[in-house]
């Protein structure tokens, strides 16, 4: 491992916004509040959110992405991509039905060879949250095999010669957003990657393999190249495998770990990857066999898109049984996602400080 620490109460990323950070945020984007003035709720904002991660034990924290209106930073700070009409040849998802992302009529796609917006990358926001916390950092961004979604197989050709070419110009975007960071200081690095989990779904398979896309070899190219942003960054090296996580609730695909888990864990040279278990959705816990020895399989257990609180002894059981597929040493706990990844989760303030204080409760009594 690049980081000898484990670390066995996480939070995924994103914490809910609180209303006045919402609401200043909406008056600066209709201008009736300034850059100045959002600021400094955006600060009062994270500093909340570090106060509520200590305060709970949490072995290693974010900022809450209090900064963000939404996970993913590539659009504000990558050129070359316009939007189209028509849809990605990577959607989140093909099927059309309620509650859940669809590809839509216009995507945002690669037009011309991307390069990153002068003067301004993400992770800027990153110093602040570590000149105030006293527990490890964590940063997130969207990984390289993420960005998928904005390559057309008829319309980014124009640009590159293929997708791979495309996504190994992301990859060394992100290496160098990485660098910068464990600069300043970061302990951990995590990317996230909803497509591993979309392509679980049996439906959005079929869909690709009508248009010709060999998901196996893409999954273990990406795998690959999602492992490679690390080299050379003393780190903690972290891959979140997301399920969706949208706006009250909303979910995205649906299919056990086990239908990518050859081609995706076996490649994943990593010291973390993240897994969400709050559904059946997720299938079983057979999969996290394939994950490397040494690498330690966080489970999602909590859901973040729901306010009941799990029972603990329940989550403990589940925990006991994951243990026979992967030993227990290499595994830890988290929440499922982030509580405000698109939106808030349908959840107040207290009951998303019970289910972090479940994860931290969990995690002492197991591992200490």
């Amino acid at each position: 491992m690049t980081a000898s620490k484990r670390y066995r109460a996480e939070n995924v990323g994103s914490l809910l916004q609180p209303e006045s950070l919402l609401a200043v945020r909406k008056a600066f984007t209709e201008g009736t509040a300034t850059k100045d003035e959002l600021a400094k709720v955006e600060d009062e904002a994270v500093l909340g959110a570090i106060q509520l991660q200590e305060s709970v034990g949490l072995d290693v924290i974010t900022d809450g992405e209090m900064r963000r209106s939404g996970w993913s930073l590539t659009r504000p700070f990558l050129q070359g991509l316009e939007t189209r009409e028509g849809r990605s040849s990577y959607p989140a998802t093909v099927v059309e039905a309620p509650g859940r992302f669809t590809g839509g009529g216009t995507f945002a796609a690669v037009v011309e060879k991307i390069r990153p917006v002068e003067g301004s990358h993400p992770g800027q926001e990153f110093p602040f949250l570590k000149a105030n916390s006293s527990a490890p950092t964590k940063y997130t961004i969207a990984a390289p095999s993420y960005h998928r979604r904005y390559w057309s197989d008829t319309i980014s050709t124009a640009a590159y010669e293929n997708c791979e070419a495309y996504l190994s110009d992301v990859r060394d975007w992100i290496h160098s957003i990485g660098a910068w960071l464990v600069e300043q200081g970061c302990d951990y690095l995590q990317l996230d990657a909803p497509n591993y989990g979309s392509l679980c779904d049996p439906e959005n398979r079929a869909w690709h393999a009508a248009q010709g896309h060999d998901l196996d070899a893409e999954i273990a190219f990406d795998a690959a190249l999602d492992s490679s942003v690390f080299e050379g960054l003393e780190v903690t090296r972290a891959l979140h495998v997301c399920r969706g996580n949208g706006g009250a609730g909303q979910w995205h695909s649906s299919g056990g770990y086990a239908t990518i888990a050859e081609p995706l864990f076996p490649n994943l040279d990593v010291d973390v990857v993240l897994l969400e278990y709050d559904s059946d959705r997720a299938g079983d816990f057979g999969p996290i066999s394939l994950v490397k020895p040494g690498t330690v399989a966080v489970l999602g257990m909590l859901t973040t898109k729901a306010a009941p609180l799990e029972d603990a002894k329940l989550v403990e059981s589940r925990l006991e049984e994951a243990a026979t597929h992967k030993p227990l040493e290499e595994l830890a706990i988290s929440t499922q996602c982030g509580f405000a990844s698109a939106a808030n989760a349908p959840m107040t303030a207290d009951e998303q400080r019970a289910k972090l204080e479940l994860v931290t409760s969990v995690a002492h009594r197991t591992w200490g």
